[in-house]
């Protein structure tokens, strides 16, 4: 359940603690050049002071003490109070100048799934915004996530839905930061793999949890982030530390395997590709170099070659039985076997969709996984 920001009162306007020491004065009788005398201080520190010019150190508000036999401590909490109201107040015209920032982002979408906590006030959701982001300004948010996004991939889908990509991204970094992961490994990265093609054949709630496993033991944070509306994204690869990477995948298309090439693919950025770019994995006509080198990689691993020539080469791909004996076989989910000759045209899409398992977000808990039809 959402978390709800309640109101709170904070005034609009705490007075001056100059304001205090003229009362002070006033009350008491003293004139400011004689306290001035008493405190050793000239008269035009005392006046700037009492005109909001300057501000009560922690030297002067012992000072005070001894004179006017208020405790330092008091001076210098209205001092706080004073400096703390003012930054607060520009705060809040921060924040109000802001708003037309929200519009950029999928706010409503982020209350409703809880990544942020639900409010009314504008000015509250900029705030809680910027917390979600980790970041002081929209101006901040902007530098950072264009030159780690933009920087890699200029499409036009992108462009328009620059906001909800970075929200999606950052939700996976939030989620990946809860996951323990031991310090990066190749070859025990490669070493999960073989171990977590096995998972294909597994139900939902078991496979999951284990891929999560497997791969925090060897370095890389799995995450599944519940795609935002017209971001196009199948999944991600980045690396959040040089000894910590995340794989992001979205369900987008809800088959077992569409999720499970999306995730090898991934896969394949981290053991062949650098740690400085974001791999985002969208709808796009031109596929660059690093894209085909990962769908190699994804398509090799849960399917081997030979086997797979061998098995188009008998013609059994052509009905049910001959696909689920091949995926037996072989040691894979027979959707995947589907997806694959669906992809090289070998069958047509309408065709044994029935083998697939179908994925679907829990609505009781966005983060989990649960098969559905």
């Amino acid at each position: 359940m959402a978390n709800i920001v309640q109101n709170e009162y904070h005034p609009d306007y705490v007075s001056p603690p100059g304001e205090t020491l003229l009362e002070t004065l006033d009350t008491i009788g003293m004139s400011q050049a004689e306290l001035a005398k008493r405190m050793g201080r000239p008269v035009k520190t005392i006046n700037e002071i009492i005109q909001k010019k300057a501000a009560i150190t922690a030297e002067t508000a012992l000072q005070l003490e001894q004179v006017l036999h208020i405790p330092a401590s008091f001076w210098l909490k209205r001092e706080q109070q004073y400096r703390e109201s003012l930054a607060r107040l520009a705060e809040e015209q921060r924040l109000e100048s802001w708003v037309e920032w929200l519009k950029e982002i999928p706010i409503r979408i982020m209350m409703r799934r809880g990544w942020i906590p639900t409010c009314t006030d504008k000015s509250q959701q900029v705030l809680e915004a910027l917390k979600f982001f980790g970041v002081a300004s929209p101006e901040a948010w902007r530098a950072i996530w264009e030159n780690k996004v933009i920087a890699y991939r200029k499409s036009t889908v992108l462009k328009s839905n620059f906001g909800a990509v970075t929200t999606w991204l950052r939700q996976g970094e939030l989620e990946a930061q809860k996951i323990e992961c031991a310090p990066y490994s190749a070859e025990a990265f490669h070493d999960a793999l073989i171990h977590v093609r096995t998972l294909t054949i597994e139900p939902v709630n078991f496979f999951q949890k284990e891929l999560v496993r497997l791969c925090a033991n060897a370095g890389v944070a799995v995450v599944f982030v519940q795609e935002l509306p017209n971001t196009g994204i199948c999944g991600s690869t980045q690396w959040l530390t040089p000894t910590k990477a995340l794989v992001q995948l979205s369900l987008r298309y809800k088959t077992d395997d569409q999720l499970w090439f999306t995730f090898f693919h991934e896969a394949g950025h981290i053991l062949r590709h650098g740690k400085r770019q974001v791999f985002l994995e969208m709808d796009q006509k031109d596929r660059e170099e690093d894209e085909d080198e990962a769908n190699a990689f994804a398509t090799n691993i849960l399917i081997n070659r030979i086997q797979w020539q061998r098995f188009i080469a008998q013609g059994s791909y052509r009905t049910k039985v001959g696909i689920k004996e091949f995926a037996r076989e072989a040691g894979i989910a027979p959707g995947i076997v589907v997806g694959r000759l669906q992809h090289e045209k070998l069958l047509p899409y309408g065709h044994c969709n029935d083998l697939k398992r179908y994925l679907e977000w829990n609505v009781e808990e966005v983060h989990d996984v649960s098969i559905g039809r």
